[in-house]
């Protein structure tokens, strides 16, 4: 009897061994998809994240072992191009036998156009966050302001610039287009592995009723805010805006690569002057001493936001940790 009993745990460890090995190798971009994968996936395995740490899609190198990781993949899940241009080349030439999934294009997202002119600065992904461009960031302090506009259309073809470079690719900030994707990512994946397929399923469901209880609390939190007007260095944010009816009075552009110049400090000082905002939310790559220059002399106070969560420690509750703070950050300093 033992035996037997012996003879069929180890047949049911082999056969579980066998569906681990069976498991897909799966790649994934930036931290807030990352975490959505990671979560579909508990239980079966572990998505390899490219863009850890505090790093930015829009200044990153790809490494060895990311090209690496990205060869051997059988998914690649990514924005697309618009955000993460340095993926663009490196998909095409080395996830050969890989699916390559691009969430922008899942079925179910709203994507918003950019917002320029009036209190939002020309945007300039290019300029400000493009790895291929530092030179020119540092050189922005001195550029004059009647080149701004037509620099920011010029960088919008190689810079965010999916869909002619209208779009806005911070997608996932609306936790509907967050469900969107997960629908997307758990349908790719039960694809890819059928033997896990159903674990997936009940993964995905859990995910999408995790995000509708996520959205009902960011509601309730910024709720009490909502008319207070606020100004962010770095126009990212519409898709939590527009969810959520917060009000953003405008954006400023500045490098996070190097500090502003002189007469650029003094053109944004008078800016959140002159909008009279009640927060200047700056984001983690900044020095807040640059904050405190900015809102001296003013009626703002400062803040920072995380939109694509720098500072938070990749895995399945990064996306709910992510939107908490960004949700309570604005409830703390517009309260």
């Amino acid at each position: 009897m033992k035996t037997i009993a012996a003879i069929l745990l180890a047949s049911a460890a082999m056969i579980a061994s066998s569906n681990a090995m069976a498991a897909p190798n799966v790649v994934v971009s930036i931290k807030p998809i990352h975490s959505l994968v990671a979560a579909i996936m508990q239980g079966v395995a572990e998505p390899t994240l490219i863009v850890d740490g505090g790093a930015s899609p829009h200044t990153y190198s790809l490494k060895p072992s990311n090209a690496k990781a990205i060869e051997s993949a059988d998914v690649v899940f990514w924005v697309g191009d618009g955000l993460e241009k340095f993926l663009e080349k490196p998909v095409q030439s080395l996830a050969g036998k890989a699916t390559v999934v691009e969430l922008d294009d899942a079925t179910g997202i709203e994507k918003l156009k950019f917002r320029e002119g009036g209190p939002f600065e020309a945007h300039d992904h290019g300029e400000h966050e493009e790895g291929h461009d530092h030179a020119h960031a540092a050189a922005h302090d001195h550029a004059h302001e009647d080149d701004h506009k037509h620099e920011a259309e010029h960088k919008h073809d190689d810079g965010h610039d999916h869909d002619e470079g209208e779009y806005d690719m911070h997608l996932w900030l609306d936790p509907a287009n967050a469900k969107a994707m997960a629908v997307e990512i758990g349908k790719t994946l039960m694809t890819a592995d059928p033997a896990n397929a159903q674990t997936y399923q009940d993964n995905t469901k859990k995910l999408v009723d995790n995000i509708d209880s996520l959205d009902n609390e960011i509601a309730a939190t910024v709720a009490p805010i909502k008319d207070k007007p606020f100004v962010v260095f770095h126009d990212a944010y519409q898709y939590f805006e527009h969810r959520y009816g917060v009000k953003t009075a405008g954006s400023i552009t500045v490098s996070p690569e190097s500090t502003p110049g002189a007469d650029r400090i003094k053109q944004i000082h008078a800016k959140v002057k002159e909008l009279n905002a009640t927060c200047v939310f700056a984001e983690p790559q900044f020095e807040p001493k640059l904050v405190n220059i900015v809102i001296e002399g003013t009626n703002a106070k400062s803040g920072t936001l995380d939109p694509e969560a720098g500072t938070l420690k990749a895995g399945p509750d990064l996306y709910f940790q992510m939107m908490r703070g960004i949700a309570t950050s604005l409830k703390e300093c517009l309260s």
